[in-house]
């Protein structure tokens, strides 16, 4: 849940503002224009430099419509506005991710120009009063309903692209989504359409910044916090703590054996067992099959018990193999569970075993690194007296 917070921040305090209603002084006024198109650039220069293109194409798009609306007043504008956007985003959605760099965007900047062209040149020649006689492009209520069933399949994407592993990047799409669905309700009044239109680009802007700090601090393979994250919080520790290090018995062996897939399946495992663990313990990834747990304010003897039951854990975990003749088919597959020749298949159960070195700080383990270190001398003995065990 923790990355919906800032992106419901953010609608909130802009919903607070439009709710008090209060203008801004006269010697700021220009805020209300500038400040949007500044949060705008920023989002989609932030979305290029982090190499985001669905949050480039979300911002462009905006950036877009925010101009239009504001140099180009107009009932079909403001259609082509609401209606636009969630259409970019809803390409942008459903086409796989790929660059934003200028080698590649070029062809958002295309599609985009094209858009503003068309617009320009039906906003010049075609009678709006025509087209509002049309269900779907009514002005009232506002948004039209195209644009209403434009952001619903957006927003239906936006979901479904990030189902069920939410990143902040997907909440922060979606939030922008929603903001600027919010703003074109209010799409004739300047200062509220400016107020959620700026909302929506924080949003991304912010959201672009979570996801690059969660990839530089968290491990791919496991979804585990990675080692530069526990760093970070080495240096903050106070004893009272506790540091356990984890270590797959016979890795390598297994991996050379069933190969690095099954291997990776391991270590997905055994990262599963250790975020479980009890008494408060956070586990991160160290690096290779090697694993660290962190107690903060908890003394060693009361969290060797936790350490004990997740050494338990991993071991009684079975984990099934495919064999060789097994269908790939999962129909096949399925009939095959269900029929006597299931009796006879080849797949294996496999189990693994971790070995467990913990530590705390004393007379000769003073500093966090020192323990760390002292930790992984404990999970050299346990490997020493014959795995598959804790020791201190």
């Amino acid at each position: 849940m923790r990355p919906i917070w800032p992106t419901a921040a953010i609608l909130l305090v802009a919903v607070g503002a439009a709710w008090s209603g209060k203008s801004l002084h006269s010697s700021i006024d220009g805020l209300r224009t500038l400040g949007p198109y500044a949060l705008l650039v920023a989002a989609a220069a932030v979305s290029m430099w982090f190499n985001r293109e669905r949050a480039f194409v979300l911002s462009i798009s905006l950036l877009a419509a925010f101009a239009a609306r504001h140099l180009l007043p107009g009932p079909l504008t403001s259609l082509a506005a609401a209606t636009l956007v969630p259409v970019n985003a809803l390409i942008a959605l459903v086409l796989p991710e790929r660059s934003a760099r200028l080698a590649r965007s070029w062809r958002w900047h295309a599609l985009i120009a094209l858009e503003a062209a068309l617009v320009f040149v039906a906003q010049k020649n075609l009678d709006f009063e025509g087209l509002d006689e049309h269900l779907l492009l009514r002005s009232q209520p506002s948004p039209p309903l195209l644009a209403r069933l434009a952001f619903a399949a957006a927003f239906a994407a936006a979901v479904w692209r990030g189902w069920p592993h939410y990143t902040p990047l997907d909440i922060g799409f979606g939030g922008a989504l929603a903001s600027f669905f919010i703003a074109c309700g209010w799409i004739d009044q300047p200062g509220v359409f400016a107020l959620f239109t700026a909302a929506a680009a924080a949003m991304l802007v912010v959201a672009v910044l979570q996801e690059s700090h969660r990839m530089a601090f968290r491990d791919a393979l496991t979804g585990l916090p990675n080692r530069r994250a526990l760093e970070d919080q080495l240096r903050a520790l106070v004893p009272p703590y506790a540091v356990a290090m984890i270590d797959i018995d016979h890795f390598k062996k297994f991996n050379d054996q069933y190969g690095h897939d099954i291997g990776d399946q391991v270590l997905r495992l055994v990262a599963a067992r250790l975020a479980e663990v009890g008494g408060g313990g956070r586990a991160f990834r160290y690096g290779g099959e090697e694993f660290t747990v962190l107690f903060r304010g908890a003394e060693l003897a009361d969290m060797l018990p936790h350490l004990e039951a997740t050494r338990a854990a991993v071991q009684a975990y079975k984990m099934r193999v495919r064999g060789e003749d097994r269908p790939k088919d999962k129909k096949q597959g399925s009939k095959r569970r269900t029929a006597k020749l299931d009796l006879d298949r080849t797949d294996l159960m496999l189990s693994v075993t971790v070995s467990i070195g913990a530590a705390e700080p004393g007379r000769r383990l003073k500093t966090p690194a020192e323990v760390v270190k002292g930790a992984d001398e404990a999970l050299y003995r346990a490997k020493d007296r014959g795995r598959n065990q804790v020791s201190r």
